[in-house]
């Protein structure tokens, strides 16, 4: 008989012991080399439990059965429970949902389960740099790298591949994709030797790492005095180069690559194509099954504010449509959710519906980087949902994509070496969301949200619904006082942190509301800049017309005059007035909320969200009097409502 204390730590994330469950009396049988899985699930049961009764009557049978590869099945049998899966991988990914069903509260008896991978990839992209610093990174330092060398407690890699595995991750870029001259080495000796003894870690939790490389390495690695793609010299450092990686790591995923971006090198500057840099690079690691993650990331980031006609969101149209169809297959182009940068609001990138011919991976943001910085809760599920449904064509929503087009689904992590992970126990509700939706992008956010509560606390039922309608409402939430109706940016460009309502509005980033006297936003209409005419003509439509567009995307769309009228009746600056007096108003309400739940939540939880939460509150009273006293003085109109604006 085995024990074990259960007691909740913010360390195991969604993966908690529950004091309240009844141990069942069964055995583990498994067969031929699924030693490692057989201890999985012996080791979670242990965890849900305390202790497992040994009864040969009843038998949780481990197997591999005739199933695709990732693919599991959960079935309750006359004596026994049966998980089966395609492979390991998948055997591995139903012993996990087995047991997140288990801490949900369901009776064994009653799980049953049948599911297989919407997307063959499902990549969590670190930004982590080695001197142990993370670009955009929130919840403390890296745990992979420290002083430029490998620097990581072998116990907490386990756990964290473990955490990623049971929501079905199967690939962990570990590095920044703005490579420096000292993560460019990991492609090399020594730091490739200690990559593998890394990767050697992930393995068994079928997770398979891939880096970052610098378009470059050609001449910083291999001492070449180009990287021009199409130069013969360059091919072979490329491929004589992965074939020593993949010497020492066999399984290895691939590449991440960021070229001509944000001052990285790239095909661009030596007069070839997207294709040609990334094809170069793909056809080094084809022999092998690697795979090139290339990034669409490519727009002019030196642009004069005075120009009035390049418009930042068409940029990666631009780069990339014209070249469909002229990828290797094992290129996948690695596109964010909206044309800009993980703002609060945007449309859907254009490039979804216009890529017929190429492989696609959609990159999400769960590190909150432009959404608060995982001191603002903001539950990013809700916002995943919205982009998903979205259609990209008439009557074709995104997610219908998935599976054809579409074969991955990414995203910046916001992890590091808190011991909670992620800094606000709350963003780990981001985390756990992003792998489940990669997973099955049918999920709902309210679905995922439930789902992540009841396995990650033991709570009354005025627990679990006040942590889910916080959660499901603090997207609105920070929206309506940070940069409403799909403005966007308004933040200090320092940190992205907090407001700063002209702060990029003379810089050379392309992010311009051009607000004066009367009127914001930029018309990006086909009369305009012409950024509708990249979608089908059933969405230019919607968008090129100020009543049809969508509200929310008011101003991402349309230069809009102080006095139009909204749907309801106010005024454009009336509506601006009111949603940041009502949003620094509902953040008293979520910290009120969050305090009715003392004794309800563990005291570390509820100690470390609730400090956050009242930093969330000075934050959304900055931005209401700061973007309220900006308009007031831009226009001189007062506030209907007579609320105190700052002259």
């Amino acid at each position: 008989m085995d024990h074990a204390e259960r007691i909740y730590s913010e360390y195991n994330a969604w993966l908690q012991p529950k004091s309240s469950l009844e141990p069942k009396a069964l055995r583990i049988s498994a067969g031929f080399d699924l030693d490692f899985i057989h201890q999985e699930c012996h080791l979670g049961l242990i965890r849900l439990w305390g202790e497992i009764q040994e009864c040969a009557e009843y038998t949780l049978q481990l197997k591999i059965d005739d199933l695709e590869h990732e693919e599991f099945s959960l079935t309750p049998l006359e004596n026994g429970f049966e998980i089966a899966g395609g492979s390991k991988n998948g055997l591995l990914y139903g012993v996990y949902r087995f047991l997140n069903r288990l801490a949900s509260g369901e009776s064994m008896e009653k799980i049953h389960e049948h599911s297989v991978p919407k997307v063959e990839y499902r990549i969590i992209n670190h930004w982590d740099n080695m001197d142990g610093h993370i670009e955009r990174g929130y919840a403390g330092n890296s745990f992979f790298f420290l002083n430029n060398k490998f620097d990581y407690d072998e116990e907490r890699i386990k756990n964290y591949a473990r955490l990623m595995a049971s929501i079905g991750i199967n690939g962990i870029c570990i590095n920044n994709v703005n490579v420096n001259k000292v993560s460019v080495g990991l492609i090399a000796e020594p730091l490739l030797s200690d990559m593998a003894e890394l990767a050697a870690l992930f393995r068994p939790f079928g997770i398979r790492l891939l880096v970052s490389v610098h378009f470059d390495a050609p001449m910083i690695v291999g001492g070449l005095t180009t990287s021009d793609p199409l130069d013969a010299g360059v091919k072979e450092f490329w491929k004589a180069q992965s074939a020593v990686v993949y010497d020492k790591i066999p399984d290895f995923l691939g590449y991440l690559v960021k070229a001509d971006s944000e001052f990285r090198g790239g095909p661009e500057a030596f007069g070839r194509t997207q294709a040609d840099g990334a094809n170069t690079i793909a056809a080094a690691v084809a022999p092998f099954g690697g795979v090139v993650f290339w990034r669409c990331f490519v727009y002019n980031c030196q642009q004069d504010w005075r120009d009035a006609q390049t418009d930042r969101p068409m940029a990666a149209y631009k780069h990339f449509q014209p070249l469909d169809g002229t990828f290797d297959q094992n290129v996948i182009l690695q596109i964010k959710n909206g044309p800009v940068d993980f703002q609060t609001r945007e449309p859907v990138s254009p490039l979804f519906s216009s890529l017929k011919n190429t492989n696609e991976a959609i990159e999400f943001q769960i590190a909150q980087e432009y959404t608060g910085q995982q001191i603002d809760l903001f539950a990013l599920a809700v916002q995943w949902e919205e982009i998903l449904t979205t259609e990209v064509d008439k009557g074709k929503q995104l997610k219908s994509l998935f599976g054809q087009e579409i074969v991955a689904m990414t995203a910046v992590t916001n992890t590091g070496n808190n011991m909670n992970w992620t800094g606000n126990t709350l963003a780990q509700c981001n985390l756990y969301a992003f792998g489940r939706m990669a997973w099955n992008p049918e999920l709902t956010a309210k679905e995922l949200i439930r789902e992540w509560i009841r396995i990650t606390f033991e709570t009354d039922e005025h627990g679990r619904q006040t942590m889910e309608e916080m959660l499901l409402k603090s997207r609105g939430i920070y929206e309506s006082y940070t940069a409403p109706l799909g403005i966007g940016f308004m933040v200090n460009p320092s940190n992205h942190y907090g407001p700063n309502v002209d702060g990029y509005e003379f810089s050379k980033w392309g992010t311009y509301h051009r607000a004066t006297f009367d009127a914001i936003g930029v018309d990006r209409t086909s009369k305009g800049t012409g950024f509708t005419l990249q979608y089908p003509e059933s969405l230019q439509r919607i968008y090129d017309h100020i009543e049809s567009c969508p509200e929310e995307l008011l101003l991402f769309f349309h230069r809009v005059r102080y006095d139009y009228k909204m749907k309801d009746g106010r005024t454009l600056l009336q509506y601006i007035y009111d949603s940041h007096f009502e949003g620094a108003q509902q953040v008293e309400a979520l910290l009120q909320s969050w305090e009715t739940l003392e004794n309800r939540v563990p005291q570390e939880a509820l100690n470390s969200v609730k400090e956050r939460l009242k930093l969330q509150l000075v934050n959304a009273r900055e931005w209401r009097d700061q973007v309220n006293t900006f308009f007031y003085r831009k226009t001189g109109i007062d506030d209907e409502k007579g609320r105190k604006i700052y002259m």
